[in-house]
């Protein structure tokens, strides 16, 4: 069995799965937000009772991110039903906004938090659920019935997906991200190449980087229509959990005999960076081919590219010089955003690096990758063209439908803002 297979098997109580089944499983963690939250209680409620508690409020996790930094009356209210709903059954894991104990970005947020277990599984009402996959866990994105029913019930029923694994290998070079290579996996099969399946990641390349920039390659597999992403748990990954939690954790490996829809290798150093135009994740091109593009904004961050290491990395192309379009930097957490005020480049804090560049510094939260009310940070009005390290480029996906949006890495995002159009990274690294 495949380490997708093997975690549903476990989770079923079964000996064995194969894809094609369907089964009932057992979920570790269930985790909402202020956009698929209040609908998901409205379910809940109707299903099981206004009285009705959830079935385990130590498993359920309520991480309000997506239109917090708003005066936007609708999403308010949002945030004040889940205030309601998590005083009414004195749920522990909740992160108000306009509190200290705000988060961010859930995806980001449940890895800081130690939600994120080898082995587990963890279903939440975003699409982008399967992050989480990136410590060799199986996670991904219901629609509010499914959450409805694990929040009465603690179970879901879902059919096993077939796997496609995507092996990189070699070392990763200077000038490449994780973004660029999830942007060549998706170029290769498409929006729809992998729907409802598991993407598996595998290789030097992949074990290279850092637990955070791995979280890019699985956070993206439902741009491909994946069910999930997954990536085997190393080292990196239990160092990373245990420095952030005591819960327990068993993790699980696929077999060497395992079977697999799709075996697709890559040389990482045949890869070129990558954009992806508009409008869509699957419409690739090298950077050299689009190179001088002309832009109007350049915006580094979201789940996808708001972490420590994309910052690191787009302030390693940015110190010293300015900016000449309109460029955003928005931390996913709060704990990234204070890490850029003590982390340096050469001196410098990531903090100083962007201010004296001129970028504008929003705070921790989705902002403009979900477009949002009108008075979002970083939301596109009108036509801009804007290259951009988040996720979807779809018409409307950062405000105005009229907008084209460009997706890259935090290296080619940085290089192109000094520019004005679109440059390639390798120009401006040394």
């Amino acid at each position: 069995m495949t380490i997708t297979e093997k975690i549903l098997a476990r989770h079923a109580g079964r000996d064995r799965v194969a894809p094609g089944d369907n089964i009932w499983v057992d979920v570790d963690i269930l985790m909402t937000h202020d956009v698929c939250g209040p609908p998901t209680i409205d379910i809940f409620r109707r299903e099981f009772g206004a009285d009705a508690a959830p079935w385990d409020k130590e498993k359920l996790v309520i991480i309000p991110d997506h239109y917090i930094f708003t005066k936007n009356h609708h999403a308010n209210r949002n945030v004040e039903l889940l205030r309601a709903f998590v005083a009414e059954h004195d749920l522990p894991y909740y992160y108000d906004p306009g509190t200290p104990s705000y988060k961010g970005v859930c995806h980001m947020a449940l890895a800081e938090e130690g939600f994120n277990l080898p082995g587990s599984l963890l279903i939440g009402t975003d699409s982008h659920t399967c992050t989480s996959g990136a410590f060799g866990m199986f996670s991904t994105g219901v629609g509010n019935t499914d959450a409805a029913l694990i929040m009465g019930t603690g179970k879901l029923w879902l059919k096993v997906p077939e796997t496609m694994r995507f092996v990189f290998e070699g070392s990763l070079p200077p000038y490449l991200m994780a973004k660029d290579l999830i942007l060549q996996v998706i170029g290769d099969i498409g929006t729809d190449g992998g729907t409802y399946r598991a993407l598996e990641f595998d290789g030097e390349a992949v074990y290279d980087l850092p637990v955070h920039e791995r979280m890019t390659l699985t956070n993206m597999a439902i741009e491909a229509g994946g069910k999930n992403g997954i990536i085997p748990a190393d080292e990196k990954t239990f160092e990373y959990v245990r420095a952030r939690t005591d819960r327990e954790f068993e993790p699980v490996y696929g077999d060497q005999d395992s079977r697999y829809h799709t075996l697709k290798t890559y040389r990482v150093e045949d890869i070129e960076p990558l954009v992806a135009k508009p409008h869509s994740p699957d419409n690739r091109a090298t950077v050299s081919e689009v190179a001088g593009t002309r832009l109007d904004r350049a915006y580094v961050g979201s789940c996808t590219g708001g972490k420590l290491e994309d910052f690191v990395a787009a302030a390693g192309i940015l110190r010293g010089q300015e900016v000449v379009v309109d460029t955003y930097i928005v931390p996913a957490t709060t704990w990234i955003g204070k890490q850029l005020h003590t982390t340096r480049v050469e001196g410098d804090t990531l903090y100083e690096i962007f201010e004296r560049s001129g970028c504008k510094l929003g705070q921790a939260s989705c902002a403009a990758c979900l477009g949002g009310p009108s008075d979002t940070f970083g939301r596109t009005h009108g036509t801009e063209v804007v290259i951009s390290t988040t996720n979807r480029n779809f018409p409307g996906r950062m405000g105005s439908k009229n907008a084209s949006v460009y997706l890259a890495s935090p290296y080619t995002v940085a290089a192109s803002a000094l520019s004005g159009v679109i440059t390639d990274p390798r120009e401006v690294l040394v």
